[in-house]
């Protein structure tokens, strides 16, 4: 099996697992960590992006995001042609990740009433539906993703000077650290309207897993909400990408 698609896999089933977890804890009835909040959740979030890139980062960068693996792209930092190697990966891994978690909180899901909540637990979806505006939040957020991430590559002493290729790459320090607290910083700040997708695997794959899951009482997957968390991400990504390059930092 190729090494960046397994890498790939594994990193983004473990941002899965982890972040669709906390999201269980706090949402499912009977979860030790019910109503623990959005900060709980962002925090969370943020780990979880720390965590798979330390754990696969040295292999093929941990990009776990088709936004970054396009943002790179579209910046000649890797090849046309492994992005299609580095797409499957993650949304394979995305849903493995997100049965994990169904598998993990079997018991809860079966006790939660409120289709809503059950939803939370895979994919996204705006607190005020207002389709334009949902656009432009995920895609500032992954922008800013995007420019964060470059920024943090920049400034890391394990980064040739004349490269602006990933931090994650080097999967050591602080940097994947400092990587989950800008995605923390970004749900925490930016994440209310929209539940801060930013990563178009992380919401679609998780979102056709809860369709296909046996849940009793789930309700509908969104799918009239859910170009959104995969477009806007994408266009955000690269306009991100851009915005970094034609600064010139």
């Amino acid at each position: 099996m190729n090494e960046v698609f397994l890498a790939e896999l594994v990193g983004t089933a473990i941002l899965i697992l982890l972040g669709n977890g906390v999201v269980a804890n706090v949402c499912l009835q009977g979860a030790a960590g019910r109503n623990g909040g959005w900060i709980c959740i962002a925090a969370g979030w943020g780990l979880a992006v720390a965590m798979a890139v330390y754990c696969v980062g040295r292999i093929s960068g941990a990009h776990i995001n088709p936004a970054v693996t396009i943002a790179l792209m579209t910046l000649g930092e890797i090849e046309t042609s492994v992005v299609p190697i580095y797409l499957a990966g993650q949304f394979v891994g995305a849903a493995i990740g997100a049965v994990l978690v169904w598998l993990t909180y079997k018991r809860h899901f079966d006790a939660t009433q409120d289709p809503d909540a059950i939803r939370s637990c895979f994919c996204t979806s705006p607190a005020i539906a207002a389709t334009p505006w949902n656009f432009v939040t995920e895609f500032i957020g992954t922008a800013l993703l995007i420019v964060g991430v470059l920024a943090i590559s920049a400034n890391s002493n394990s980064v040739a000077s004349d490269s602006i290729d990933l931090s994650l790459v080097f999967s050591v320090g602080l940097n994947p650290l400092l990587v989950g607290l800008l995605v923390a910083a970004i749900g925490l700040s930016l994440g209310g309207p929209t539940g801060y997708a930013i990563n178009p695997a992380r919401d679609l794959a998780p979102r056709i897993v809860h369709a296909l899951l046996p849940i009793g009482g789930k309700g509908d997957s969104g799918w009239q909400y859910s170009w959104v968390p995969v477009a806007a991400p994408i266009a955000g990504g690269i306009a991100g990408a851009l915005l970094w390059r034609s600064l010139g930092f």
